[in-house]
């Protein structure tokens, strides 16, 4: 009894002794293993709308794992009422899905947000009517029925838009419509015309077979300079405070747009699989059209000029929109891949 009372004794000092050796060992925290998300650093991104086209690149480095790889775990949020660009100057949201125009307001009113990237080269919004509206240029604006989502870009641009043709924004009637789908109001005759991007709206409606009319703005540079939109933005303390974050962040946003690029099928489907009540047709069509306007004839994804940030500014303290403007202060290039 002594000999197996002392063998047990032996074995269970002999188990202590393993799991105390072990237990002062180093060993690499769990969270540093391959596709852990306890050793990532947690960011959020406010969307501008919607899942849609404008952000696929988004759910493509998400889906292939690019922001894990980059140490991130990135939490993609869809908005609500609030204005983008006060939750990422207050921190509330590290980046957003913002837009230069509604970028450059908030800069002039001392809201400290930078733009990082430029998720599309050129302005490819317009004001979109259906054809029986009779709307085909900025003039015939003019008595219509204009509905808002609520910005204040909205007035000062179509006032110069139809300033430029003679007219003037006094004469539309602008009626809040929030988030409300274009097709369906028109229909249903609440308003005459909306603003638009045509990678989606103008698309879906082609493929419904309902006729449009779109003033484009790219077809009226005369009138308002061509302009970045949409835009990632992050705050002024992020960069300063946390750059290799930003740099993650920017460097892996823009793997997924250039996926988009040369593979717009595959990246239509993983959208579609992160949004599956979207529709199918309209993504595909969306994303074949948007491959070509996302880098466009740039040097690669996401760069931004200076001279567009400024022409635009000035087009607007022109205006006597808005007073002076710090166009290099808006943007930065510094995160953009090498």
């Amino acid at each position: 009894m002594r000999n197996r009372l002392s063998r047990a004794t032996f074995l269970v000092a002999l188990f202590m002794a393993v799991a105390l050796a072990a237990a002062c060992m180093p060993v690499a925290p769990a969270a540093q293993s391959e596709g852990s998300s306890a050793a990532l650093t947690d960011v959020t991104l406010l969307l501008d709308w919607t899942p849609n086209t404008n952000h696929t690149g988004i759910y493509v480095a998400q889906e292939k794992g690019w922001y894990a790889e980059a140490g991130l775990n990135v939490d993609i949020v869809i908005p609500g009422e609030s204005d983008v660009h006060q939750v990422v100057a207050t921190g509330s949201a590290d980046f957003g899905v913002s837009y230069q125009e509604g970028a450059t307001f908030a800069r002039v009113e001392g809201v400290p947000i930078v733009s990082v990237a430029a998720v599309i080269q050129h302005n490819t919004s317009g004001f979109a009517s259906r054809s029986s509206a009779g709307i085909e240029g900025p003039t015939d604006l003019a008595g219509k029925r204009y509905g808002s989502f609520g910005s204040p870009i909205e007035y000062p641009t179509i006032d110069l838009l139809m300033k430029c043709a003679g007219g003037s924004a006094e004469d539309v009637e602008f009626i809040d419509v929030g988030w409300a789908d274009f097709l369906s109001i028109t229909e249903a005759d609440q308003v005459d015309f909306a603003w638009i991007y045509y990678a989606w709206t103008g698309i879906n409606a082609e493929l419904q077979g309902i006729d449009l009319n779109i003033i484009m703005l790219k077809d009226y540079l005369e009138c308002i300079p061509d302009y970045y939109t949409p835009i990632l933005i992050t705050s002024e303390s992020m960069i300063a405070s946390d750059p290799e974050t930003v740099s993650a962040f920017v460097g892996a946003t823009a793997r997924g747009f250039e996926f988009a690029i040369e593979n717009p099928g595959e990246a239509a489907d993983i959208l579609l699989a992160a949004n599956p009540d979207l529709d199918t047709d309209l993504v595909h069509a969306s994303q074949e059209w948007l491959a070509n306007e996302y880098q466009a004839e740039a040097a690669q994804w996401g760069i931004q000029s200076g001279d567009v940030w400024q022409a635009y500014a000035d087009f607007l303290i022109d205006g006597g929109i808005i007073g002076s403007f710090d166009g290099e202060g808006a943007y930065t290039n510094d995160f953009l891949p090498e």
